[in-house]
């Protein structure tokens, strides 16, 4: 029997029993578990906000080319009840100068809303990153118990968190820069046939 209980005294306790009589390691899991929890909430919050940016660059496209369709369908219409093209053609300039300002306004939202998207996919990738860091740690302690070297482990998680660099690629041109050539494109179609159904 004694043999028995000197066994069951040197046997080590479980790593969480440890945790959870030492009041040090205890509250540092108890922060850790929480700011885990932050940390989902964030990229959870910051997914919400990507989708909402993606239907909105959406809802611009369609309102680009629905802008263009009717102004075109309507200048056609009004130019084929005009028996004199002489001076629809004159006055052309101003359904071009109006399709010129809307088209580069909507442009211009259209590379402001996809900037905020890629900004907010950095900070999501960010996010991703200091979740599985801390996942990380969280796992050692839970492993490890009171043998978990408090100092040393979360300067560690510190130090990886600060040294963290970001890849950055050099690059010549964008998706976003070809979307916006696309628009532009597409502006400068939309102006020669305005001029096309005013005057010929």
């Amino acid at each position: 029997m004694e043999s028995n209980s000197s066994i069951m005294e040197s046997k080590p306790s479980h790593p969480l029993h440890q945790i959870a009589e030492t009041p040090t390691h205890k509250l540092l899991l108890k922060q850790w578990l929480k700011e885990e929890e932050l940390i989902l909430n964030r990229i959870a919050t910051k997914e919400t906000q990507i989708d909402s940016v993606r239907n909105e660059i959406t809802q611009l496209y369609c309102i680009f080319f629905l802008f263009h369709s009717i102004s075109l369908m309507l200048l056609f219409s009004a130019s084929s009840k005009w028996a004199s093209r002489t001076g629809l053609c004159h006055r052309s300039w101003i359904p071009s100068i109006c399709s010129l300002l809307c088209s580069m306004g909507i442009i211009w939202a259209v590379r402001y809303k996809t900037d905020t998207e890629s900004h907010l996919e950095k900070l999501l990738e960010r996010e991703k990153e200091d979740g599985k860091l801390l996942a990380k740690c969280v796992e050692e302690l839970k492993r490890k118990g009171v043998e978990f070297d408090l100092l040393k482990e979360v300067d560690a998680l510190r130090r990886a968190k600060s040294l963290r660099v970001e890849a950055k690629v050099v690059r010549k041109w964008s998706a976003r820069d070809f979307v916006s050539l696309f628009f532009f494109s597409v502006t400068c179609l939309v102006l020669a046939l305005t001029r096309t159904i005013l005057c010929n």
